[in-house]
């Protein structure tokens, strides 16, 4: 990770007589066991404040040492966020795209990902060419047309006419791989290599043709699991060919090497050996911008495999970092109100970001009371879930967790240093494009934590509840 150290009027104006007692530290809280979501519930003013002592709980910040810019935080905008939100009342729906997308009076995404054909997400399985096509003559994307497509364009018009898309494909059509089948995995079959690398040209050129740009694709979500939905294998040295021989030349052939290209777009137990494998390769390095990943390695509360992102951080500060996926699986209708599901959320956004993560993309933005629609029956939880049979949005605290991140950090930020002396207390910083200094504070404890936010010898003292979200917006 490439440190910057500022200089100049910045640096000079913050360490010097910009950073006075005059700068005000507003605080933002999400907080289990109250009503607290989101809520400004106080103003701090900075005092003098040398060596902290150690009985003092602290998190030091130094906003003139700079890291990774950063691109955005959003969720999927799949085909079972797009039909649950067609079949809400037109209020409910006004609602929910001001919830995730206007800035002042909701979370402000400013990120987003869909489905490239079918996936487990999907009320059905479908494809976009008919079988045997493989000069794609075909292609039409009909089937988007009904929710997807009209979903798509609605949550970029409340972002404000901005809302950067990247496309993943869960499995080429049947016909094209040795299994005969878009479920259960298989591989895509050689011949095929060039016909599948046309489709991704198709599938942008058609959406953009249709008003929707598209900023980036991955090459295949998830290519080293054989699920009982829509999946492909690739190994890291198929994937690698695939890029540098088809994929990377047919983008750049079609007009379209200026989109992110993201590779692996899978679990990070496996993230730096696919990296380094793809990376170490000129010929396809060149056409990868950057690595996508997911959090579905097993979870065991603290272990989550964060190393191996910074690993590949230092090894490829050229080519960031994307979380690409993540959500809590196993819907349960009455774990909606479950304090851990928000938890989870805000220590992977705190964890991912020190660790190099440009953008983060939670999974469906909308589900019904079900968890899905899923046409294989893997049924999982949203930020925000619809009960369709009462026209009811219901918030949990993940959407909460999130906002505490895409609210307030904008795109075009950079991380700055945030130092936490308690491991309680977990930490992560930016400073935005217009000079704010946004500080996240986590604490999943049952332990209400007073403590100093120290910057450069002066500090303002706040509190930490027992399992909370502080956002401290330092002007």
């Amino acid at each position: 990770m490439k440190k910057i150290f500022l200089a100049g009027t910045f640096l000079m104006a913050f360490m010097a007589n910009g950073f006075s007692q005059q700068k005000k530290v507003t605080v933002y809280t999400t907080a289990e066991n109250t009503q607290l979501r989101l809520a400004q519930t106080a103003t701090l003013d900075f005092k003098e404040m040398g060596q902290p002592l150690e009985t003092q709980p602290c998190v030091f910040v130094d906003p003139t040492v700079t890291f990774q810019t950063f691109i955005g935080i959003g969720g999927a905008l799949t085909d079972a966020s797009a039909e649950t939100f067609a079949k809400l009342p037109k209020a409910k729906q006004e609602e929910l795209l001001k919830a995730y997308y206007n800035v002042n009076n909701g979370i402000g995404y400013t990120f987003a990902r869909t489905n490239i054909a079918s996936c487990d997400f999907s009320s059905d399985t479908y494809a976009y060419v008919e079988e045997n096509d493989s000069t794609l003559k075909t292609f039409n994307v009909k089937h988007d047309l009904q929710y997807k497509i009209p979903f798509i364009k609605a949550a970029t018009q409340a972002a404000g006419g901005k809302l950067p898309l990247f496309v993943s494909p869960w499995s080429p059509p049947a016909w094209m791989k040795d299994n005969n089948n878009v479920l259960k995995g298989g591989h895509l079959l050689p011949r095929f290599y060039q016909s599948w690398a046309n489709h991704y040209v198709k599938f942008i050129n058609t959406y953009e043709s249709m008003g929707i740009p598209v900023w980036g694709l991955s090459v295949q979500n998830e290519p080293m699991a054989t699920q009982k939905w829509e999946s492909c294998i690739f190994t890291a040295e198929q994937e690698r060919d695939f890029i540098k021989k088809n994929l990377g030349p047919t983008l750049q052939k079609a007009g379209l090497a200026g989109k992110k290209l993201i590779a692996w777009d899978h679990n990070r137990d496996l993230l730096y050996q696919r990296a380094s494998t793809l990376l170490h390769d000129k010929d396809a390095a060149k056409y990868i911008w950057g690595i996508g990943y997911h959090w579905y390695e097993t979870w065991t509360g603290s272990d989550q495999q964060f190393q191996n992102e910074k690993l590949v951080a230092q090894a490829f500060p050229d080519k960031p970092l994307v979380f690409t996926e993540g959500c809590i699986e196993k819907f349960d209708y009455n774990r909606l109100n479950d304090w851990a599901i928000g938890e989870r959320y805000g220590y992977s956004l705190v964890n991912d970001f020190n660790s190099g993560t440009v953008a983060w993309t939670d999974w469906n933005v909308l589900l019904d009371e079900n968890g899905g629609p899923n046409h294989v029956g893997n049924f999982c939880f949203a930020p925000v879930h619809a009960n369709l049979k009462t026209g009811e949005l219901i918030y949990t605290n993940a959407y909460y967790y999130l906002g505490h991140f895409s609210k307030f950090i904008r795109p075009g930020a950079k991380r700055v240093v945030a130092s936490s002396s308690r491991s309680q207390l977990q930490t992560t910083a930016f400073r935005n494009a217009d000079g704010k200094v946004v500080v996240e504070v986590l604490n999943t404890s049952d332990k209400e934590i007073s403590y100093a936010l120290w910057i450069a010898g002066k500090a303002a003292t706040t509190v930490s509840q027992p399992h909370s979200m502080n956002t401290l917006i330092i002007d």
